[in-house]
């Protein structure tokens, strides 16, 4: 069982437009569709469409209309019920795959209801293998959240306690790495290096540079790191070795969601008790894949690009070009 949380949920509603984004003009769109979405939720997704089991915790208001959408997934839902309603996403997407997105922040949640998701969540872990704390936090919730809730779900099951993935960013992530060493991390290049206070955009090679900030993590103060790279694969690191992965070529139509596929292939792949480069091939795979369906659609088995993903040491990474 992999059971997911997702604090701050949103109604992903994703439009398509005939030509680039133009700001300050009127533009009509060619089309549009709406998911329940969230990190979470989107993991949870691609985890029941591959046939395994997973279950999603997700506070929501009895009354939001985003619970409408939650139940139309068919994905197993441990609901917390809260007073406020479900932010709402929209991104833009043009020909070329450009992607332009407006995040809303989300309901503030309550003490209790902060205190309440605890509780929901350390229940569901109960016999779960993997538990995934994935995406931003709603206001109201301190950073510390998801560290003190791994704190509490290993102080409830002791060593029955499901393995642990983080795919957040900021003070969520860095309070996660300093307090509570999860299993897995799942960063971007530019998540990465926030981490470890540097900045991105001055990198002369991207590899390098996610490779040096990663083995400073890990194995000591997180077990394992998945490193998204979008176009150029990913990298996995872990405590047994290093490795790389190149994604295919594909025709992307809205790069929504891919990251949280990507941890979604590495998961079904770990309740498999694949090897760690295999792990990594059906990361890139699930990644790649939701990367050619529109909006945060999850993708399924068959959805899965064609061929093997070409998987080395990072010892001897495979050429960029």
């Amino acid at each position: 069982m992999i059971v997911t949380l997702t604090a701050n949920p949103s109604a992903d509603r994703a439009v398509v437009l005939p030509a680039e984004l133009v700001p300050g003009e009127v533009q009509r769109a060619v089309s549009s569709r709406e998911d329940a979405g969230g990190k979470g939720v989107n993991v949870a997704r691609v985890v029941t469409a591959a046939g395994a089991p997973a279950r999603a915790v997700v506070p929501v208001n009895a009354h939001d209309p985003y619970r409408l959408l939650l139940e139309d997934t068919g994905i197993a839902l441990d609901l917390v019920e809260v007073a406020g309603r479900a932010r709402a996403n929209l991104t833009i997407t043009d020909p070329a795959g450009e992607t332009t997105k407006l995040n809303l922040p989300g309901a503030e949640l309550s003490a209790g209801e902060v205190s309440a998701l605890v509780e929901g969540v350390v229940a569901a872990a109960e016999g779960a293998t993997w538990l995934v704390l994935a995406g931003s936090l709603p206001p109201g919730v301190p950073a510390s959240f998801y560290a003190d809730l791994i704190v509490a779900v290993r102080d409830r099951w002791g060593a029955d306690a499901p393995l642990v993935a983080v795919d957040a960013s900021g003070a969520a992530l860095a309070a996660v790495v300093d307090g509570a060493r999860p299993d897995l991390i799942k960063p971007n290049h530019e998540e990465l290096a926030e981490l470890v206070g540097e900045d991105a955009s001055t990198d002369d090679d991207v590899l390098a540079s996610a490779a040096r900030r990663a083995q400073a993590l890990v194995p000591d103060r997180v077990a394992s790191a998945l490193v998204t790279l979008g176009a150029d694969g990913a990298l996995l690191f872990g405590a047994d070795g290093a490795w790389r992965g190149r994604a295919p070529k594909i025709q992307v139509v809205s790069t929504v969601g891919a990251g949280d596929s990507s941890l979604a292939g590495y998961l079904l792949a770990a309740l498999e008790g694949a090897s760690a480069p295999d792990r990594l091939a059906r990361s890139i795979a699930y990644g790649a894949a939701a990367a050619t369906l529109p909006g945060t659609q999850a993708p399924t088995p068959a959805d899965l690009p064609d061929g093997p993903i070409a998987v080395s040491d990072f010892a001897t990474p495979i050429a960029t070009s």
